[in-house]
């Protein structure tokens, strides 16, 4: 590329990131404020821990059900105008939740922001898709997967907070105001595709369109390790591959199902810890309210360290492969959920542990999403990721649930347990899957 060209690109699709980051960061905070306001919830409604996980799971499964029908309206009607009333009606589900006058209330309230948040994950990952070349999506899609984690870092402290000098119905009053604010912004600045977009030059369109970056110098050396064809590439099983261009291949591929039970899996670890961490150090711990919520924050901050981590090393040094850093995170989560166990009792040491958990457990947390783009055509994206999304969000309805009805009648060294084993299968879906590498000609017919 001439210097000429280089000065004529813009950069609004960064533009459209930051919209990203913002939009799914206070859907995650619409989310992961139930969870540090149980035990006041708890308290007023007279719930059990089977209930908290029915309240929680409640949420997952209206989200899981729209996935598909979304994947479908997306894919048929666009992005924009669904995301935008997706928004909306998340910051009127989250008004409502604080509003509730009974346990009805509360669980019906969570069953529609499910249904009403499960739109935007597939149409962020379908702008993503369309908005960032191949060389970008890791990283875009870590930076995105990090705005919901980030959302469980702030929202403990901020909780507790309002909790001690308003009250718990205040929190969600409070949280769904942004909502407003994004959606207009949303429907103001981002377009489905870069040609919508008169800000973004045609260096820019053209530079999005490309399937490699242009200059990249050769691989040699002490980067050996992302050489095509080298040990790495046989371990991980890479293979040059057709892409997946209709619903039925999408559907009989075993590497799409591979994909989507591993997020499963993870998924419910992640919302395992995000409904019941904040529970297990007032119960088990014997924290005060502000306390909790400072360490209850301590894996979500790691978490984002973890996905713009694991993004960066999946987009570089790993050279755009996906599989090396699922199996990082599967195999590492297994030992943290093991020594969760015996976690300590002290604030500090117990945050710390808790940080280098979610580190470790979100390096690959992303790279679930990224992989459908991979192995798919861009129109057939929306689908496969449809599918993977759909897999996680049952993960995240059961996991929190069958966790609550563990508590009922075990104890915390159980539900670490299965936390961990839940990691290991993972880990052996994983090895089951390929690494796609699209052949040279399919690179060109999935970008237009």
């Amino acid at each position: 590329m001439s210097a000429a060209t280089a000065t004529k690109r813009t950069g609004y699709r960064w533009l459209v990131l930051v919209m990203i980051y913002v939009t799914y960061m206070i859907a995650g905070a619409d989310r992961a404020n139930i969870g540090v306001t149980i035990p006041e919830i708890r308290k007023d409604f007279h719930l059990s821990n089977t209930d908290v996980g029915a309240l929680a799971s409640l949420f997952y499964i209206t989200y899981a059900l729209i996935q598909i029908p979304a994947g479908y309206l997306f894919q048929k009607f666009g992005i924009r105008k669904i995301l935008v009333g997706s928004m909306v009606l998340t910051s009127l589900s989250t008004f409502f939740t604080g509003a509730a006058g009974s346990a009805l209330q509360i669980k019906t309230s969570r069953a529609v922001l499910g249904a009403a948040e499960g739109p935007i994950n597939i149409g962020i990952v379908s702008t993503i898709n369309r908005w960032f070349p191949p060389h970008e999506k890791g990283l875009a899609t870590g930076v995105f997967m990090s705005s919901i984690k980030f959302a469980p870092a702030f929202v403990p402290p901020l909780c507790a907070w309002l909790m001690l000098h308003y009250g718990w119905r205040e929190v969600f009053y409070f949280f769904a105001a942004p909502g407003f604010l994004s959606a207009f912004l949303w429907y103001w600045l981002v377009r489905d595709d870069p040609s919508e977009v008169k800000k973004c030059s045609p260096e820019e369109q053209a530079y999005i369109k490309e399937s490699a970056p242009l200059g990249a110098p050769a691989v040699t050396g002490a980067t050996a390790v992302r050489t095509q064809g080298g040990w790495l590439d046989k371990a991980i099983r890479l293979r040059e591959i057709d892409l997946l261009k209709t619903n039925g291949e999408i559907l009989r591929s075993w590497n799409v199902w591979a994909c989507a039970l591993g997020y499963f899996f993870m998924v419910g670890i992640t919302y395992a810890i995000m409904t019941w961490v904040p529970t297990y150090l007032v119960s088990v711990k014997h924290f005060s309210i502000m306390k909790m919520g400072i360490v209850a924050s301590a894996p979500w901050v790691g978490a984002i360290v973890g996905n713009l981590l694991g993004g960066w090393l999946s987009d570089n040094f790993f050279g755009k492969r996906r599989k090396p850093v699922m199996i990082i995170t599967s195999a590492a989560t297994v030992v943290m959920m093991y020594t969760l166990i015996a976690a300590p009792s002290e604030p500090m040491a117990l945050a710390a542990l808790f940080f280098l958990a979610g580190v470790l457990l979100n390096l690959g947390y992303s790279t679930f999403l990224v992989y459908p783009m991979g192995i798919a055509t861009k129109e057939k994206v929306p689908f496969a990721a449809s599918i993977v999304n759909f897999a996680g969000s049952l993960g995240g309805a059961f996991t929190p649930f069958v966790v609550g009805v563990m508590l009922d009648h075990f104890n915390w060294n159980w539900v670490f347990g299965l936390l961990a084993v839940s990691s290991l299968i993972t880990f052996f879906l994983v090895l089951s899957m390929i690494e796609p590498r699209p052949r040279s000609e399919n690179v060109v017919s999935a970008d237009h």
